[in-house]
């Protein structure tokens, strides 16, 4: 994919396939990569600012809130509160598209189609993340939050001050887990978007297959590449974090 994308010849691409010679690239250009971000009639270069628009700030606001909720639900005083984190947990086994319908009819009431809000809000709050933050909050010492209140630390303080710095793997993970899916998303952002200044990356990229079949098969390598690198570079930055979670999560269980 990444060899293609250098050649600027899709005939090229198209009549290398299936052979070594997919992997050689006699001229290698970035013409590709300039066309789809700067000239392409698809705007390719604005999904792209869309595509990480939606990521960066669902990234943020599913870290916050999944883990003051897996906060609340393990250390608050609410007597109920193992019952509301069971009855959270069981809403994991509801697939989305079983409530796409209904969430599309309740987006398009408020007005929010054809938005970022649209994009970011259904999954902001995610009981699998949640749950990851309990678990995890469960192993932090009482004690350190009993010798905080002693201190005069609010509710608020324990969980900013002593939790979260305790905790920088399973946020690491959550970043990690969730900008992935984000970054993939397609039906969604399908049925929810028609504008092309909100439109995601997984979408345009749809746009470089042509009708009658035709493929842009340049740029549609370029693209892909585009798409991947993000996610890519993510993973590795922050591997240790993610490679240190999991283990952490297996010992634990």
């Amino acid at each position: 994919m990444f060899v293609s994308s250098l050649k600027d010849d899709r005939y090229e691409i198209m009549k290398d396939m299936g052979s070594l010679k997919a992997f050689v690239v006699l001229n290698p250009t970035l013409h590709n990569f300039k066309e789809i971000l700067f000239e392409s009639v698809q705007n390719f270069g604005r999904a792209f600012i869309n595509s990480m628009i939606v990521l960066v700030i669902t990234v943020i606001l599913t870290s916050i809130v999944c883990s003051m909720a897996g906060y609340a639900l393990q250390r608050g005083k609410l007597k109920c509160r193992k019952y509301i984190f069971l009855a959270v947990l069981s809403l994991y086994i509801i697939p989305m598209e079983s409530i796409m319908l209904p969430l599309m009819y309740q987006v398009s009431s408020l007005g929010l189609t054809d938005t970022y809000a649209v994009q970011i809000l259904p999954f902001v709050a995610s009981p699998l993340y949640i749950f990851l933050f309990y678990n995890y909050f469960k192993e932090v010492p009482v004690s350190l939050a009993e010798n905080a209140e002693l201190e005069g630390a609010s509710f608020w303080q324990i969980y900013k001050d002593v939790y979260l710095p305790l905790n920088k793997s399973p946020i690491i993970t959550v970043c990690i887990l969730q900008g992935m899916d984000m970054w993939n998303q397609y039906l969604w952002p399908l049925l929810v978007t028609t504008d092309e200044k909100v439109r995601p990356m997984s979408v345009a990229i749809s746009s470089f297959t042509g009708t009658g079949g035709d493929i842009y098969w340049d740029q549609l390598m370029a693209a892909s590449v585009v798409m991947l690198l993000p996610v890519l570079l993510l993973f590795i930055f922050f591997q240790r974090y993610f490679v240190e979670s999991v283990a952490s999560s297996a010992i634990k269980g």
